[in-house]
């Protein structure tokens, strides 16, 4: 069964891969769809069996991979209540977002490559979440990667498409590079790299009283070596999970398909980074300050994409912020040790996040192909199933619920007890995380309202020839937003109890480690002050209440703010500047270095001294040469009459004479 689920996708992705221009558009929709009905239907199995079930930790050993000197490496499955549940998302949203790409991608005359994409894409994800070491973590590490490049740069023949899709791939690799090196780290100190191995060293290598590591220099004691590795290891979560600093690959990422973003964006790529460091909480544990750092930059890229989303125009890049602020807060968790939290936002956000870029894409898919929303409005009677999903993907995702119960949307009750953990949180940065996820809070329920408002309410701006072919979408389309509804609307309720609650032990069975810490905030943050529990709601009620003001009773009101702010909002809609200082820092100095290299390196020196300056030489003693060569008898006879001369006063001037 472990098999089926993590090679079907691969199954789907060879057969469509090599012969789908032979099976046809329809066959390898229905093949990789089909697949992944199964793979999905499979994962569901597995989370009842190993997560709401009885049966603990397994490891399937597929075949050996790697052997050289003290390194052995076998390709295996590692099935715990972490993996279980992140087979469930990621299966079940690949598995959705195939079925409306069916309808989605209807005109596309490359359909087979892009539905062989996404199973690709699916099963490189499904091999890092089942890795039982960080070698074959880092071969799906890698293969989400590759695959982010090919479907966001699916539409090949835009310029802006392959420029995102090279942005994405350039990016990832400054935070892959400090991944790797956090893997070399992690088997220098402990002599493996599976996780049995390293989990069960961990306490013990706290227990050396030498140096144990030297890294630029320094000779590193346990604490401080196990620190450095794990923040190489966070790095590497960093350009995945786009945080803050390596964030900018992630609002160009939508010039891909619209179910590209849902996948990306909802199941895998981003989710990497959090799965990752969530898997190596027994190592993190023992690294505080390590934890303190990600606590930061999640509290950091909450706040941050928050207010750029506030005021972005283009559907998908509103979303997109919104999921950038989103991976913040599952770092503020997995910062302040409560690791079963942040998963469980991470399971939660996957329904709501989906529903909300596939919502997108039907309300783009309606207004031919359109994306800013200043050219929407009043679209809500037009498309009302699209309509009414979107508005519960926003109710999730702003955390609509009745507070001081656990009544309320998957969002309400995932993203309020992270706020909860983060106000108990114990290391330096626990306080700013807990302030910043509340602001946070009331940009989202904002920027979300008001992508509602302009696009489904007030008075249209389409244009007449758009409004004339305004259409609801096919339910090819409609039933996967259906069936993520109910996620973002019921998950959070139904499994709330087993991620964060009574539960919490027996469902995560340690996965985590147990330590007393984690446990201690999971425990104290369901005994928080009352009006640490309401602020979450206060936020976002708040951030409602302006949205409507501004774009609902008072629409004038949003531009005359933005003409009497001018420096900020062009601070925020230029998204902190950080693309054109990224431009000033590094883009224009490689091109410069790399044009230097090119016309004087290898123009000048090493083909002006070596083949093309050889060959030159060549020519014009050739071209000497030939010039001798005139043809005419007198010349001949006059060069050895020369000659002849030469020799004798050679001859003479030696001392030789002549006899």
């Amino acid at each position: 069964m472990f098999s089926a689920i993590v090679f079907l996708p691969l199954l789907g992705f060879l057969i469509v891969g090599m012969f789908g221009n032979r099976l046809g558009v329809k066959a390898s929709e229905y093949i990789t769809s089909g697949f992944m009905i199964v793979a999905a239907l499979l994962s569901w199995v597995v989370f009842f069996q190993y997560g709401l079930g009885s049966e603990s930790t397994q490891i399937v050993t597929i075949f050996r991979w790697i052997t050289s000197g003290d390194l052995s490496v076998n390709w295996t499955i590692r099935v715990d209540t972490l993996t279980a549940v992140m087979l469930v998302v990621v299966n079940s949203v690949s598995c959705l977002v195939h079925i409306y790409s069916i309808g989605y991608m209807h005109h596309d005359p490359h359909r087979p490559r892009f539905f062989a994409y996404l199973s690709f894409f699916t099963f490189s994800m499904l091999a890092l979440v089942t890795s039982d070491d960080l070698l074959q973590m880092f071969f799906g590490w890698e293969g989400v990667g590759l695959a982010s490049y090919l479907l966001i740069g699916f539409w090949y023949k835009k310029p802006s498409a392959n420029a995102a899709a090279m942005k994405a791939f350039i990016v990832n690799r400054v935070g892959d590079f400090g991944f790797a090196l956090g893997i070399f780290g992690v088997f220098y100190l402990y002599g493996s790299i599976d996780f049995a191995t390293i989990f069960s060293s961990g306490p013990s290598l706290l227990e050396n009283k030498e140096p144990v590591l030297n890294f630029l220099g320094y000779e590193l004691m346990p604490e401080a070596a196990l620190t450095v590795v794990c923040l190489l290891l966070f790095m590497g979560a960093m350009g995945k999970s786009a945080q803050f600093l390596l964030h900018t690959w992630l609002p160009d990422a939508m010039e891909g398909p619209t179910p590209v973003s849902a996948l990306i964006h909802a199941a895998t790529m981003v989710t990497a980074g959090v799965f990752m460091v969530a898997r190596l909480a027994p190592i993190f544990e023992l690294a505080p300050t390590a934890l303190t750092v990600v606590t930061f930059f999640g509290a950091t890229t909450a706040f941050f994409a928050a207010t750029i989303g506030c005021v972005q125009n283009d559907i998908k890049r509103v979303i997109a912020y919104s999921t950038c602020s989103q991976l913040g807060y599952m770092f503020v968790a997995l910062g302040v040790g409560a690791f079963g939290v942040g998963i469980f936002h991470l399971f939660t956000h996957a329904f709501f996040k989906a529903l909300l870029f596939l919502c997108a894409g039907s309300v783009i898919h309606s207004v031919s192909d359109e994306q800013d929303m200043r050219k929407m409005g009043g679209l809500r009677k037009h498309i009302p199933w699209t309509y009414w999903t979107m508005m519960i993907g926003t109710l999730a995702l702003t955390g609509f619920g009745i507070p001081f119960t656990y009544i309320g949307t998957a969002g309400f009750i995932s993203k309020d007890a992270i706020i909860e953990a983060a106000y108990v949180g114990h290391n330096m940065f626990a306080s700013y995380a807990f302030w910043a996820t509340v602001l946070a809070a009331a940009l989202t329920s904002f920027y979300s309202w008001r992508l509602v408002f302009m696009t489904f309410h007030g008075k249209t701006r389409a244009s007449v020839d758009v409004m004339k072919h305004i259409h609801e979408s096919p339910w090819v389309m409609l039933v996967p937003l259906l069936l993520l509804a109910l996620g973002a609307a019921f998950a959070g309720m139904v499994f709330k109890d087993a991620f964060i609650g009574a539960d919490y032990i027996s469902f995560w069975k340690n996965v985590f480690g147990g330590t007393n810490s984690e446990l201690a905030v999971i425990e104290e943050m369901h005994h928080v002050h009352w009006l640490v529990k309401l602020s979450p709601w206060l936020a976002m009620a708040g951030g409602f209440i302006i949205a409507y003001l501004f774009y609902i009773a008072k629409p004038d009101m949003p531009k005359a703010l933005a003409e009497r702010h001018k420096p900020l909002y062009l601070f925020l809609l230029n998204k902190w500047y950080f693309d054109e200082l990224y431009d000033f820092l590094f883009v224009k100095p490689s091109l410069a270095l790399g044009r230097f290299l090119w016309k004087r390196g290898d123009g000048t020196v090493i083909d002006g001294l070596g083949p093309d300056g050889v060959a030159s030489r060549v020519q014009q003693v050739t071209g000497w040469v030939v010039r001798l060569q005139s043809g005419y008898i007198y010349h001949y006879a006059f060069a050895m009459l020369i000659g002849v001369a030469f020799f004798v006063t050679l001859a003479m001037f030696s001392g030789g004479g002549v006899h």
